[in-house]
């Protein structure tokens, strides 16, 4: 659907008809952004379809005599596990390249996508659209910076999104490992987050840490001893006998507390000596 521009608009609310299909007749939709269908809930969704029917239509497209799912996957495998013959369906009329849109529009709207998933579909539309992710956060109806922190997410390895999913971290804890850079250090932080259960702010915390610069290591101060205090008093008493040996009446003092060793030393300004 190319307009003036190099845009394409959708018009699919005034190209949609009404029908019934079998659901073995529908071909599965090639820019399905969702990959993971949880079998408990389909099967939950099946009973509850068997019982009350299909109260939701899905949505294809009709392409050479064949029907391609747009929106609906959850719903239509539902519905084959219900063993239904016939199901409603709205034919829209519109380009395969937009049947990914309406697809990511409705996943994205109904929450059904986990945001490695988002982030993917996202990046596809990008590239089948070859436009701007400002252009593309218009049309998807969210901010550029939503948008931006959603494709940002792919930064972390295939691994990482592994782990992230399997223990149930949210997207605000990626979000905060993903201002590590390193991905050694990065994959160290990630495990110290789940066995610990950080929360956000501790997660947010301890990459904060790890960033800051490390202090260069100084001289090390020493540590002095009972022993180190002995020496200097020795040197004190020495030098008080050089001078009586030079002929200056120097007199020393020493006091000790519990506290503090006190010496005194005092030497006369003047001294004459007798020959």
């Amino acid at each position: 659907m190319a307009e003036e521009g190099g845009e394409r608009q959708m018009f699919f609310r005034d190209k949609l008809k009404l029908t019934k299909l079998s659901p073995d007749k529908i071909l599965p939709n090639p820019s399905q952004p969702r990959k993971v269908f949880q079998e408990e809930e389909l099967e939950g969704l099946a009973q509850s379809i068997a019982e009350n029917g299909l109260l939701q239509p899905v949505t294809v497209r009709r392409e050479n005599g064949a029907y391609y799912l747009i929106a609906g996957e959850r719903r239509l495998r539902a519905c084959k596990l219900a063993g239904l013959k016939e199901i409603p369906a709205l034919v829209a009329d519109c380009e395969p390249e937009d049947s990914a849109v309406l697809a990511l529009l409705e996943n994205l709207q109904r929450k059904d996508l986990q945001m490695f998933e988002q982030a993917n579909a996202i990046v596809n539309l990008l590239r089948e659209w070859q436009i701007t992710q400002e252009e593309a956060a218009k049309r998807l109806g969210m901010s550029q910076s939503y948008l931006a922190n959603k494709i940002r997410l792919l930064k972390l390895s295939p691994e990482e999104q592994e782990e992230i999913l399997k223990h149930h971290l949210s997207e605000r804890h990626a979000r905060a490992l993903l201002r590590v850079d390193d991905m050694t250090l990065r994959q160290k932080l990630l495990a110290t987050v789940i066995e610990r259960g950080l929360n956000v702010a501790q997660t947010e915390e301890l990459a904060a840490a790890a960033l800051q610069p490390k202090k260069p290591a100084g001289k090390r101060k020493r540590t002095f001893i009972a022993k180190d205090i002995r020496l200097f008093i020795n040197t004190i008493d020495h030098a008080v006998d050089a001078m009586k040996t030079a002929g200056i009446p120097a007199q020393t003092e020493k006091k000790e507390t519990e506290e503090y060793i006190e010496c005194t030393v005092r030497i006369p300004k003047s001294n004459r000596v007798q020959v």
